[in-house]
């Protein structure tokens, strides 16, 4: 089997850890490689939907090792209370969890700033971050101030740099918003006893994930969040903290690109997002409209947040702009039976900006947000087909609708989600998935 990355397309909430969960089955292990508990991946297995914010979405697959790479930021509790939740779901996690060393924490100072942040900004200038502390997190790594969970292990050390952290700018930062610092040692005495119980999972996973290659073992490369967030390519400022693109995934988990086989990624079969920032194809009609109807069938409420997301069509021109940056092998469309009820359904193939025709999302911000979607109207198939479970008994408009998606995003649509369950999921006969990866067509 070959080493793979499974990649958001879009802003996010493409069912990223649904596509985990089904073709994790064929591999040795699952790594996660940036993000924090803001991600929310979500699988459902019968009438049970689990959410997973840290933990890679191969856990219910007894066989497959799982792995938290070092790009990830964590919280300490809510790790710990997401490991409690898999084990009285009866998943066992002990001898399977791999947690780096040298993967950061979020401190609580860190959420309270994330938090103040958000509410002081105008409505306009907010991020839409989920307050989790992510974002403070990853500027404390990048200003080389951060508390690795290496560091959890040596309590002076730790309360030193604890210190270190709220007489500094994360502490000034809460004394201007009125709020006085918790005591650093309190601090630093809650991680240390938080680590010690996380300590038979603490490994170099880096030294991990290249023995397991070399040995011949598949890895599965997980990504949180969508390429449109990417800190780099996204829409910024209206970005997470990390690069959320393929290419992360080798500084987030310590392995060489030459190592990656393959890119497959998600989109789901119209566009959403969570938060401030542009999204060209969104549609504003009302409590009645079509964007609503897109949110209500699509359960499109935030797993992490439960914040309601801003619902589109499916922007192509950005899709393009994915592709260019993650060189998909294959992709997914998922929650293709959203549009079941829609007598016709829109695709954004291009943008007119100022009478010019643009094939690609503008790097200015305001200029994103000026964008006109240029659209083709494809028919709908109007039926449900969420008990459909092969490509031939598809209605012909849907298939006719994954394949112009395929020729927009320049990729080959291999699959279609009819539904959240993992036997929702339809595969194309003699597809990438089925060809290089043994996921089976129906």
């Amino acid at each position: 089997m070959p080493n793979v990355a499974v990649v958001g397309a879009q802003w996010g909430d493409e069912g990223k850890g649904k596509i985990v969960d089904l073709v994790s089955v064929g591999f040795d292990a699952v790594a996660r490689y940036q993000g924090g508990p803001n991600a929310g991946h979500t699988v459902t297995l019968g009438t049970r939907r689990h959410a997973l914010h840290h933990v890679p979405s191969g856990a219910f697959h007894a066989s497959v090792r799982l792995v938290i790479g070092n790009g990830a930021v964590l919280d300490l509790a809510g790790l710990e209370q997401e490991l409690g939740a898999l084990r009285d779901a009866g998943v066992g996690i002990e001898g399977r969890l791999f947690l780096s060393d040298r993967a950061h924490v979020i401190l609580p100072a860190m959420v309270e700033i994330d938090a103040i942040a958000e509410a002081a900004a105008s409505e306009g200038a907010r991020i839409g971050t989920t307050r989790r502390g992510i974002g403070p997190a990853y500027e404390a790594k990048a200003a080389r101030s951060g508390i690795r969970v290496a560091d959890l292990f040596h309590p002076e050390h730790l309360t030193e740099r604890v210190r270190a952290l709220l007489d500094g700018p994360l502490g000034r930062r809460l004394r201007e918003a009125g709020k006085a610092p918790d005591d650093a040692r309190l601090v630093a005495e809650q991680a240390y006893d938080a680590g010690r119980r996380l300590q038979p999972f603490v490994a170099d996973t880096c030294l991990l994930l290249n023995r397991w290659m070399d040995e011949g073992k598949s890895v599965l490369f997980e990504g949180a969040q969508g390429t449109l967030l990417d800190l780099d390519h996204g829409s910024y400022p209206y970005v997470t903290s990390s690069g959320t693109v393929a290419g992360g995934l080798c500084t987030g988990l310590g392995v060489a690109p030459t190592r990656v086989d393959g890119v497959f990624g998600v989109f789901k079969a119209y566009a959403t997002r969570v938060g401030g920032g542009p999204l060209p194809t969104e549609i504003l009609d009302g409590p009645e409209g079509v964007g609503e109807r897109l949110r209500r069938r699509g359960r499109e409420y935030g797993t992490t947040t439960g914040r309601p997301r801003r619902c589109g069509w499916f922007d192509g021109a950005a899709a393009r702009y994915a592709h260019r940056l993650n060189r998909f092998d294959a992709v997914g469309v998922t929650l293709l039976d959203v549009l079941d009820v829609f007598e016709e359904i829109r695709v954004c193939v291009a943008y007119r900006l100022d009478g010019r025709t643009l094939e690609s999302i503008p790097a200015s911000t305001p200029e994103a947000a000026r964008v006109e979607p240029v659209y083709e109207t494809l028919p709908g198939w109007g039926q449900d087909i969420t008990g459909v479970r092969s490509w031939a008994k598809l209605p012909p408009e849907a298939r006719r609708f994954a394949d112009r998606l395929g020729e927009v995003i320049g990729a080959e649509v291999a699959l279609v989600g009819v539904g959240p369950e993992r036997s929702q999921s339809v595969v194309r006969p003699g597809s990438w998935l089925e060809r290089r990866l043994g996921v089976p067509a129906a």
